[in-house]
């Protein structure tokens, strides 16, 4: 139990509203900063570099670094006694994407050495408004220590993306890292950047985002010329065939439950005038409710097989980081709505439709218990339910878009999100043991 007052909470939520406008043009600087300067996932040498400074600049009481590749873990030991540890997490790499966003901070970046490159880089997931966010609610929390009890850990995550397949990396080795255990967390929290009207936040009980999987499909044949195709065994036509029925595969699942599969990748080590003897599929698989996993799993390996195998080639199909869904349990939802509603008002926190996006967050929120939510950051509205781009500004465009944008005015929202969370917790009013008790939780 706690024996702060109400009045002394909200004392720390006006001072987190304080601190927070304080800060507004670092925030907007350091994303400004990391967008044009991105790093594809477990090279992100230079932005843990910069987090880690800013955090040993607030003199924090440990600071990690080297966590599962480049993570960073901060620790601040508060100046009240508790034993509440709560987790605030943001992911920090970019991706492949080359940026079409038309802001003067956009970046140029071209990864000339990543496996399979040279690819351009770029934050089109808004992992760099993440990042901000986190390093400011690292700023706010560290000028009022004294007043917090208990543990906070800002958690800045590498390879959230997914790392080159030869590497480990992202949530699921942090959360493995004793650098997560000491302390352990009694909550994660943390949110996404999507295209919902700027400052929206969308939750949904159960599963938001998607279980996922990656998928390799090696077809092999017979090399040859172009010239002589009889001579040898082609491999693309199977590969063809398999990428056009991976899009039938949805029918041997039942319509209430959401699933896709999508290659987005070919490679094939021909030329126009040679028949390679292999072509590689790069996919990924998708399902809301992750017990559907393995049926399409099983569906695709067979079509991959027997499509091959109808052209006298073998594919080899590989099941390959595997991420469970966000499942926001209704207890921890219920604990923390309060405290969505209270930061950004209550008509602005709707309840969404799950997507079949994925977050490894989830590996924090299944290990630890806690919430993820999404924060609007585009000039999009509702009309009668339905979100749509406002005529005449800057549109929609979705993560992994080269023309996704952010609004920077969403960065002091999430970081005063990311610190309330944390405030709430620490002091016992975001519990889900408290859920069903009647009142207020006491202090």
């Amino acid at each position: 139990m706690m024996s702060r007052t109400v009045a002394d909470v909200e004392s720390l939520w006006e001072a987190v509203d304080r601190h927070t406008a304080a800060i507004g043009s670092k925030l907007v600087g350091w994303r400004h900063h990391l967008h044009a300067h991105p790093e594809l996932p477990n090279r992100e040498r230079d932005t843990a570099a910069l987090i880690a400074r800013h955090l040993c600049s607030l003199n924090l009481d440990e600071v990690r670094t080297g966590v599962a590749g480049y993570g960073v873990v901060g620790v601040l030991r508060g100046g009240l006694p508790g034993d509440r540890v709560v987790a605030l997490r943001a992911d920090v790499d970019a991706l492949p994407v080359r940026e079409d966003s038309g802001v003067d901070f956009a970046s140029t970046v071209i990864d000339e050495d990543y496996p399979g490159g040279p690819f351009p880089v770029a934050h089109v997931c808004g992992h760099d408004c993440h990042t901000a966010m986190l390093m400011g609610a690292a700023e706010v929390l560290s000028d009022l220590r004294s007043e917090l009890p208990g543990t906070v850990l800002f958690v800045f995550q590498p390879a959230e993306e997914g790392p080159p397949v030869d590497e480990d990396g992202g949530a699921r080795a942090m959360v493995a890292s004793p650098a997560l255990l000491d302390p352990a967390p009694t909550m994660v929290f943390g949110l996404h950047v999507v295209p919902l009207p700027t400052g929206i936040v969308g939750y949904r009980v159960g599963h938001q985002y998607a279980a996922s999987c990656l998928v390799r499909i090696t077809v092999r044949g017979q090399q040859t010329h172009g010239s002589t195709p009889w001579l040898g065994v082609d491999p693309m036509p199977p590969a063809a065939d398999i990428v056009s029925a991976c899009g039938q595969i949805y029918r041997q699942v039942p319509a209430a439950s959401p699933i896709t599969v999508s290659i987005g990748h070919v490679e094939d080590v021909g030329r126009f005038n040679v028949i390679g003897d292999s072509v590689t599929l790069w996919g990924t698989v998708r399902c809301l409710d992750p017990r559907d996993m393995d049926t399409v799993r099983d569906h695709l390996a067979r079509t991959a097989e027997h499509m091959a195998r109808a052209h006298g080639c073998t594919a080899k199909v590989d099941f390959l980081q595997d991420v469970p869904p966000v499942d926001n349990t209704p207890a921890w939802t219920a604990a923390t709505l309060p405290t969505l509603r209270r930061v950004v008002g209550e008509e602005r926190v709707k309840r969404t439709d799950a997507t079949l996006g994925y977050d490894d967050v989830s590996e924090f929120v299944n290990a630890f218990g806690g919430v993820y939510v999404m924060l609007g950051c585009q000039d999009t509205e509702y009309v009668d339910g339905v979100l749509r781009a406002i005529p005449g500004q800057r549109g929609a465009a979705a993560n992994h878009n080269p023309g996704f944008y952010a609004d920077d005015s969403i960065l002091a929202t999430g970081t005063r999100l990311h610190a309330n969370v944390a405030v709430d917790h620490l002091t016992g009013r975001i519990d889900p043991a408290l859920v069903e008790q009647p009142g207020p939780p006491a202090f």
